[in-house]
């Protein structure tokens, strides 16, 4: 069983204006996980999770593969905390790690 609840704590933690990877993510549970595994999860995320501050270790939204609705709200609602995309990249400067992500608890 994936271990949702952890997951969606871990998401939460991400403050605003910020961004994390999947493998970070990963990286940060308990039990760690590859980001694979992590995105395939996310994909049954509640609505009160920010899903959108989730993005691939490149910068890249990998969600617009799967909905390119989804990616153009992602993308709106990243730059709306202020975060920059060039070029279908997150400025990586706002990216956080897995032991950011402790520090956050």
């Amino acid at each position: 069983m994936p271990p949702f609840d952890e997951l969606w704590s871990v998401v939460k933690r991400i403050p605003y204006g910020s961004v994390s990877s999947y493998g970070e993510i990963g990286k940060a549970l308990k039990n760690p996980t590859s980001g694979y595994f992590v995105g395939r999860w996310m994909a049954n995320c509640p609505a009160d999770v920010p899903w959108w501050r989730v993005v691939a270790k490149d910068g890249r939204l990998p969600i617009s593969k799967r909905s390119p609705e989804l990616g153009l709200d992602q993308e709106s609602r990243l730059q709306a905390e202020g975060i920059k995309i060039e070029d279908g990249l997150v400025d990586k400067s706002v990216l956080l790690f897995a032991q950011d992500l402790d520090d956050l608890v």
